[in-house]
């Protein structure tokens, strides 16, 4: 880790025990993912004078390049209110173990998509000096690709009315186009 892990205790007693465990879950996290940035750790206990049971909040930051965050927050809460800190601890970093996990496959691309999960559409709107462009689908919603998402370094091949199959995402502004890939434009690449 770039940052040494930041652990902070608030109304809770810190035990090298708690401390113990905690470092040993981020070790783990770091075998999952061996260039996490930074993390930070929260324990506390935000109702100090509650009349019974021992309330917990765990909170987990996690940064990883090129700019993803992980946040995972667990506490005990109703019906669990006796919860050992040792088990709201675990909860927490299995939480963030899973979500690490997913990050990493969809940065290797390891999440496999099927024919059924793909789109059709047609370019209907190209930029070529700026990289980007549209596409038309057959419902008519028209969703936004970049030059980085078109498979095969095809981008240069496009052109409006060009048939594409691609798979769509939720990006920062909507819904985006990825793995674009040109279905019925003949010609060597």
């Amino acid at each position: 880790m770039q940052v040494p892990l930041q652990l902070t205790f608030r109304n809770v007693r810190k035990t090298d025990s708690i401390e113990s465990l905690i470092n040993d879950k981020v070790a783990k996290l770091e075998k999952v993912c061996d260039y996490i940035n930074s993390c930070r750790v929260v324990v506390e206990k935000p109702q100090k004078h509650q009349l019974s049971g021992n309330p917990f909040r765990i909170r987990i930051s996690m940064t990883v390049p090129p700019g993803h965050e992980i946040v995972v927050e667990r506490k005990s809460g109703e019906g669990e209110m006796h919860d050992v800190l040792t088990k709201v601890i675990r909860d927490a970093f299995d939480a963030a173990n899973r979500q690490l996990k997913e990050l990493m496959e969809r940065q290797r691309q390891d999440v496999k998509t099927h024919p059924e999960q793909q789109a059709s559409a047609v370019v209907s709107k190209l930029f070529p000096k700026e990289g980007y462009g549209f596409l038309q689908t057959v419902e008519g919603r028209e969703i936004y690709f970049h030059r980085n998402s078109v498979i095969h370094n095809d981008f240069d091949r496009l052109e409006i009315g060009t048939g594409v199959r691609f798979v769509q995402e939720v990006g920062e502004n909507g819904l985006q186009a990825t793995t674009v890939q040109i279905v019925d434009k003949p010609g060597s690449r």
